[in-house]
């Protein structure tokens, strides 16, 4: 080689560069790079965790591409399955991969239908007659699935962990009774404004599912302290939203203040709530790295200064906006009580709601 001229890749260099490159394509751009050359495709084909995805989020025609890319051998082993936000997916479309695809979605374990509003009871049972091994199911924002839909899934799909039922407006306490008996092994529940349930049908979860880490009530202003109090069950809650809960009483909040794992709470317009309330909640929740008492204001200086006591080192997003009982709630006064804040206003600043709305989705920090 003359001097100054450059290496020639090998291989082996391709190869690996394509394997680092190739994880952070989307699927279109991906399935680009499979036609640029033989020794690409074939690179790319050994790359088999690669094809455990199959992304097709807010696309057209989303049915028809599920129903083509499951047709292809690199996708007999896909995992995890999203068709977020692709509106045009019906239920004939999972009619139809049970009856010629049903092998390939053996070993699924995530599907993700946030936003298909046009499934319905018949579409989930076609999809998770297939999915023995599904493990998390999200289906936020369908008023189409009735209790009748989750009786399908449980009945098809016994390993459940992570259930997102947001905006399921049509499932009642029902539903919640078959999830109970069948998944008590479940971590993450979402039952966002699922406005049929009753204190019954959650005290049924709370009663059996004590696995749970991440529980999402957003917006469920007809539960009362009778299903509150049962929260204090759960000793490996992370995650807990009462977005809204007008009937959670500092008895309630006291209650839940006994999860000591507690790291993220949203407390939004619970305009019962006093002093009282967030005492016991600073006693018992030294871990807290989440909080919002937005709206509520029968809480004064005085539990701020309590959380400081307890929560000073671990508090990163705090949001006392409307709290006309808090007196120093200026950027300056939060950071000399909690210097590790990083988030102000979950309401008004995108990025924070963003971040909220990821923790929601997930049940996750």
């Amino acid at each position: 080689m003359a001097a100054g001229d450059e290496p020639a890749w090998g291989k082996d260099t391709v190869a690996g560069v394509l394997a680092i490159v190739s994880t952070r394509l989307s699927l279109r751009d991906l399935c680009s790079l499979l036609l640029v050359s033989s020794s690409c495709y074939r690179d790319l084909l050994a790359q088999s965790t690669l094809w455990e995805v199959l992304d097709l989020r807010e696309m057209s025609r989303a049915g028809e591409r599920l129903i083509s890319a499951l047709s292809l051998a690199r996708y007999q082993n896909v995992k995890r399955i999203n068709l977020e936000f692709s509106r045009d997916i019906e239920d004939e479309h999972f009619v139809l991969l049970r009856n010629k695809v049903m092998k390939s979605l053996h070993g699924l374990e995530s599907l993700n239908l946030n936003g298909c509003q046009k499934i319905t009871d018949k579409g989930v049972e076609a999809v998770t007659s297939c999915c023995p091994n599904l493990k998390a199911f999200s289906i936020y924002w369908n008023v189409r699935v009735t209790d009748l839909g989750i009786k399908q899934l449980i009945a098809n799909c016994r390993q459940m962990v992570d259930l997102n039922l947001s905006g399921c407006k049509n499932i009642s306490d029902q539903s919640l009774q078959m999830i109970a008996e069948s998944y008590q092994e479940l971590k993450v529940l979402n039952l966002t404004r699922c406005i049929k349930l009753t204190d019954v049908g959650l005290q049924q979860i709370l009663l059996k599912c004590s696995y749970l880490e991440s529980l999402n009530l957003y917006a469920l202003s007809s539960l009362t302290d009778k299903a509150y109090k049962s929260i204090a069950s759960l000793a490996n809650l992370r995650f807990l939203d009462l977005c809204g809960a007008q009937n959670l009483s500092d008895e309630g909040l006291s209650c839940i203040a006994k999860c000591k794992n507690l790291v993220s709470l949203n407390l939004t317009w619970c305009v019962r709530i006093t002093d009282t309330g967030v005492l016991a909640l600073a006693q018992g929740c030294p871990s807290l790295e989440f909080l919002s008492l937005f709206g509520i204001v029968g809480v004064t200086d005085a539990s701020l200064e309590a959380l400081s006591k307890s929560c000073s080192n671990t508090l990163t997003t705090l949001d006392v906006n409307g709290c006309i009982g808090i007196k120093r709630r200026s950027r300056e006064d939060l950071l000399l009580l909690f210097p590790y804040l990083r988030c102000f206003k979950l309401w008004n600043n995108e990025n924070c709601l963003r971040s909220r709305l990821h923790h929601i989705l997930n049940g996750t920090l």
